[in-house]
């Protein structure tokens, strides 16, 4: 899980990193000239368009993920419940065997 946190967060440092380059470039086209305003503009236009898609498809991913964290969590909490009565018991047999085989003698 903790990869996974590392991974969503890696993730969101790259983003923020994007966000920043745009805003270093928005800094430079406006010392640019004229043509080469409109250049940069466009392009500038264009990574804040890939940005917000990115970071859509980030949400989508990450919100699908833990759904279906909290789903696998909930198929398997009475499997692990029931393992749990189960290895108890286990114990309590052993137990149960020891304490027959020291009273024999």
């Amino acid at each position: 899980m903790e990869e996974k946190k590392s991974t969503t967060q890696d993730i969101e440092q790259v983003l923020r990193e994007i966000g920043e380059k745009i805003e270093e470039l928005v800094k430079k086209g406006a010392d640019a000239g004229m043509d080469a305003k409109e250049d940069i503009e466009k392009k500038i236009q264009e990574l804040r368009d890939n940005k917000t898609t990115l970071e859509a498809e980030f949400k989508k991913g990450k919100e699908l993920l833990e759904r279906e964290l909290r789903e696998r969590s909930e198929d398997l909490k009475p499997k692990l419940e029931e393992s749990k009565g189960l290895f108890k018991e286990g114990l309590k047999q052993i137990g149960l065997a020891f304490k027959t085989l020291f009273s024999k003698k």
